[in-house]
């Protein structure tokens, strides 16, 4: 199944599948297609975004999270 990363529930990992729009700017946060990310938390109301990408944790505001999708692997036991 495919999420926006917004979308996501807490702990859900999957892989980034498609970037819509701030290509430029997700990449230098580590975000691309076939990265593995999960969610760790986001905040009410178009609130920033939290995910592991990776080692390393990635905040982004909530409108640029919207435009990454990821292909969902399900609840994860701790690893991204």
């Amino acid at each position: 199944m495919k999420k926006a990363i917004t979308d996501l529930e807490y702990g859900e990992t999957g892989t980034i599948v498609e970037i819509r729009g701030f290509c430029q700017a997700l990449n230098s946060l580590g975000i691309r297609t076939g990265k593995n990310v999960k969610m760790i938390t986001r905040q009410p109301i178009k609130g920033p975004v939290v995910v592991i990408a990776g080692d390393v944790q990635v905040a982004m505001g909530c409108d640029l999270a919207a435009g990454v999708v990821v292909e969902i692997r399900g609840m994860s036991d701790g690893s991204a």
